[in-house]
């Protein structure tokens, strides 16, 4: 379930840049081009952080089946 909400997250955030790079000015100057460096920045942040945690994430184990154990009744007086 959550491999589902860290493929949506790369694909959002691949959707945003998708409309943001050709708009933004990484050479500017002053205000605006300091946005779009750390705006560039954490964007690559996002990316990095939801493929780690897609690639690295624990699978799933297999679950072996167990003989069934006898129960032996014990008597009690």
């Amino acid at each position: 379930m959550k491999n589902n909400r860290y493929l949506l997250c790369l694909l959002l955030c691949g959707f945003m840049l998708y409309f943001a790079v050709p708009r933004l000015t990484v050479f500017a100057e002053g205000l605006e081009g300091i946005f779009t460096i750390s705006w560039l920045a954490f964007a690559l942040i996002v990316i990095a952080g939801n493929l780690t945690a897609l690639l690295y994430s624990p699978k799933k184990s297999v679950k072996r089946r167990q003989q069934p154990r006898i129960n032996k009744k014990s008597r009690s007086y």
